[in-house]
């Protein structure tokens, strides 16, 4: 199915979701009259808003999943709200759209909360954990498991309203122009790698260093950095990163299932009539389920085309390395969520999750993907 075509379908199953949001507990016919009540006619007040990325202008995946956001906030809402996105640069620079959209410059803002540890610790929990929830877990905490609600309670301090907007999954470790046989290789190593990975790879004593995504390439070409994490193959490749270093490392311990984020200007979220925040809420919802279908649909055709036509050589870091990260990683989230309340608060309610939801994994899901690996 095209993405255009999926958005006309979604209009009529998200516009009944909203309204069954209104109408929850009423029955079937109270719902149908919250619909009618709370949907005025398309010829009302009109909004144009402005959505800000940290994403070069239709990045596909990235990109292209906070047109898909817009596109479909704009169709479901029958044109009352018309949303422009503009891509990392056009408006503000990449990593300064957090405080645009908190300023009211702009309405609505697409990026990753781990982007914002400066303004707030406690953001890179909604975001990605080393070795933490991976995509369907993460959405569990999120919608299920009170992590949106502190979330949002975090976010209200700078004027904010986020949600999730997408999810890449699991990521790869990494590019790198140097081979990785022993911890003793991270010592020195400059690495672009944002939020608690980033910490991580400090303690192990590399280097990491922060570059909106659009810098990454020619940093990597030119020797500026010695590896890069960016995404998987399915970005990697439209990236071109292959061109640039030659080693292709995996596992992504740093970013097991990235949440990405839409937040929203409080005031002009409030502007809104009721079913237009509805439609806002349930198209972040859609475009979250979307993007982390498109990225399972897309990884592996490209990693495909990276080892059998670019001859990309892929590795798995060896155990020790591992090892020696997750460690690391245990006692840097741990320190972090120590520095303040809300930190505490957020690590908290993700470290009771994960531990409930690993035991249910690893007879479920860790045991299927097991099974479906042994020979007949």
């Amino acid at each position: 199915m095209k993405r255009r075509d999926f958005v006309r379908t979604a209009g009529a199953g998200a516009l009944a979701a909203g309204g069954a949001l209104s109408g929850c507990g009423k029955g079937e016919q109270g719902q149908q009259e919250a619909v009618s009540d709370k949907a005025p006619a398309a010829s009302g007040k009109t909004y144009d808003w402005r959505m800000v990325t940290t994403w070069p202008k239709n990045f596909p995946g990235l990109g292209t999943g906070a047109e898909y956001l817009a596109d479909l906030i704009t169709r479901l809402s029958a044109g009352r709200i018309q949303v422009r996105v503009f891509g990392a640069g056009e408006l503000v620079p990449a990593f300064e759209i957090f405080d645009a959209v908190s300023s009211g410059n702009a309405e609505m803002g697409h990026g990753a909360s781990y982007y914002w540890k400066g303004k707030s610790q406690a953001a890179q929990f909604f975001s990605a954990v080393p070795f933490g929830l991976n995509a369907q877990e993460m959405n569990g905490w999120l919608y299920h498991g009170g992590g949106m609600e502190l979330w949002q309670e975090i976010y209200s301090d700078f004027g904010l309203v986020p949600t999730a907007a997408g999810n890449t999954g699991v990521q790869m470790a990494g590019w790198f122009n140097l081979e990785i046989n022993s911890v003793e290789d991270l010592k020195g190593l400059k690495m672009r790698i944002p939020g608690l990975g980033g910490e991580v790879l400090s303690r192990a004593g590399g280097t990491p260093v922060s570059l909106p995504g659009g810098e990454i390439f020619t940093s990597l070409q030119s020797g500026a950095i010695d590896a890069t994490e960016w995404v998987g193959p399915y970005n990697d490749l439209a990236f071109g990163l292959y061109k640039a270093a030659r080693h292709y490392y995996y596992p992504g311990w740093h970013e097991p299932g990235t949440t990405l984020e839409c937040f929203i200007n409080k005031e002009a979220f409030q502007d809104l009539p009721e079913d237009l925040q509805e439609i806002v809420k349930v198209a972040c919802r859609t475009a979250n389920q979307d993007m982390l279908a498109e990225y399972t649909a897309r990884n592996n055709d490209a990693l495909g085309t990276l080892v059998n036509e670019h001859k990309v050589d892929v590795r798995r870091l060896p155990d020790e390395v591992i090892a020696r990260l997750r460690k690391l990683s245990e006692e840097v989230v741990a320190e972090i969520a120590e520095e303040n309340p809300q930190s505490k608060k957020a690590y908290e309610s993700f470290a009771k999750f994960r531990d409930k939801v690993m035991d249910w994994h690893d007879i479920s899901e860790r045991a299927f993907l097991n099974a479906r690996r042994v020979s007949a």
